[in-house]
């Protein structure tokens, strides 16, 4: 038995910011991975989805100014594409990633983990070899989530796409009929849309990014839209097949519709992968998402022990926020390992507060669509008295000299008897750069009269913020 002060169970970003920020605590710590170091994010979602993006946005950037819209008379060139997101990823290949643990100092072993009991996680390697971890001090479970299958009639036999085949694909499908209406589906439509497939969007819902501000969802449709996705609202796949000859399918809707493409994404949502997690040797059930306080302590199961960082506590599904959950656990680990309570509040480095306040998202659909804080309607729900505050981003200067055609929205929801920003939401080119300015006014409870006193230079598009002052009112 090998014993460690920390046992990681998942080396994607939240295990490896737990393991390092604990060995640089002063204590040893060991990750354990059964596919490849870097995780989810690193090869299969965030990094190759931005990769497949960036160049459309890139050219619809230069076509948007007039002088260099002359310039670019091609289209994207996927065969490149393509390419450059592999170099990004590596093409799954780990071996930077295991070699930064080893420099780090972190242990890495490979193999499925598996909890086996207080304090204990057992191995299984390829060779089927088992071998068992001690933790003196905690176990961290980082395993993620999965994709989430709809239940579609045929869809586990024909080969569906889920975000792991769609970041991935080798060659662009000429037709893509992509199931579901949220952050995937959006990124994943604009992405293929502009490599040339011809894509159709069936969205249960009558909106797309439901859990967002309506005008987000209302600006990814018209974007959509624009780009010649097929969107269909209200409409749900029943059943579908692949022929073995022509290698196509047939989606069949129920409105009593049919569409024939090459390719199904199905992208409905995620699970987290706690089935087979050795959960019942603790107390807990198989497959459920692992509740924790804001240490990411797993609140179910006493000793100070078990934690959960990162999507499988569902507390913000996003790799930013795994990675400061992630410090703020190790944080917690190194405070109780030397005898401190680590209690939470009061902004402390071990509190993973920024969770209930001030997570940031970012889709970069054309237009990229921002948001943090709470909706208007989020807001109300919880009590608040709120006042809304939208301005025309492409009304400021420096956004009429970023693009002739800018088009975009700021919305933000302020707590009228503190005087403080709560929510933002912001659309078009940028977005996703000028969100973080939200955040901060957030998590700082910056009161708004002194927000006026942060001057935004001539001409950016931040100077939208003093915009939204200004129609606020001193």
């Amino acid at each position: 038995m090998d014993t460690y002060d920390v046992v990681v169970v998942g080396g994607g970003p939240a295990g490896e910011v737990v393991a390092d920020r604990t060995v640089r605590s002063g204590l040893t710590a060991v990750v354990v991975e059964a596919e490849a170091v870097g995780g989810e994010c690193s090869y299969r979602a965030c990094v190759p989805s931005k990769a497949l993006l960036r160049p459309g946005a890139a050219r619809a950037e230069a076509r948007s100014v007039d002088g260099a819209r002359q310039a670019v008379t091609a289209a994207l060139d996927p065969a490149r594409v393509l390419a450059r997101r592999d170099r990004f990823t590596g093409r799954g290949d780990d071996t930077g990633q295991a070699d930064w643990l080893d420099g780090a100092g972190i242990a890495l072993v490979r193999g499925h983990g598996r909890l086996a009991g207080e304090r204990r996680v057992e191995v299984t390697g390829a060779d089927g070899m088992v071998r068992t971890l001690r933790a003196r001090r905690a176990v961290v479970v980082c395993t993620g989530t999965e994709p989430a299958l709809p239940p579609i009639e045929g869809l586990d036999r024909i080969g569906v796409w889920t975000n792991r085949q769609a970041t991935t694909a080798d060659a662009v499908p000429e037709r893509l009929v992509v199931i579901g209406g949220g952050v995937v589906a959006c990124e994943m439509a604009t992405a293929w849309r502009s490599l040339g497939s011809s894509v159709t969007v069936l969205v249960r819902d009558q909106a797309l990014l439901t859990g967002w501000e309506p005008c987000a969802g209302e600006e990814v449709t018209r974007g959509l839209s624009d780009l010649g996705v097929t969107i269909r609202f209200g409409v749900s796949a029943v059943r579908v097949a692949r022929d073995d000859d022509t290698r196509t399918v047939t989606v069949h809707t129920d409105d009593g519709t049919t569409l024939v493409c090459d390719e199904v994404l199905a992208a409905v949502g995620r699970r987290p992968r706690t089935a087979d997690l050795g959960l019942d040797s603790v107390g807990l059930p198989a497959g459920d998402w692992l509740a924790v306080d804001d240490t990411c302590r797993v609140a179910a199961v006493g000793g100070d022990w078990l934690y959960a960082v990162g999507d499988v506590n569902h507390r913000g599904p996003l790799t930013h926020m795994a990675k400061y959950q992630a410090s703020a656990c190790a944080a917690a680990i190194a405070e109780r390992a030397a005898g401190r309570p680590a209690d939470t509040g009061g902004r402390q480095p071990w509190s993973a507060e920024a969770d209930h306040i001030a997570v940031p998202q970012a889709v970069f659909t054309r237009p990229e669509v921002a948001s943090v804080g709470l909706t208007e309607r989020a807001a109300r729900e919880a009590g608040l008295a709120v006042r809304v505050v939208e301005y025309r981003i492409d009304d400021v200067a420096g956004a009429a000299l970023h693009a002739d055609d800018y088009r975009g929205l700021a919305k933000l929801v302020v707590d009228e008897p503190r005087g403080v920003v709560v929510g933002c939401t912001l659309t078009g080119p940028m977005a996703t750069e000028l969100i973080h300015t939200a955040t901060v006014a957030i998590v700082g409870e910056v009161p708004l009269e002194r927000l006026w006193h942060a001057v935004p230079a001539f001409p950016t598009v931040s100077e939208v913020w003093l915009r939204l002052l200004e129609a606020y009112g001193r």
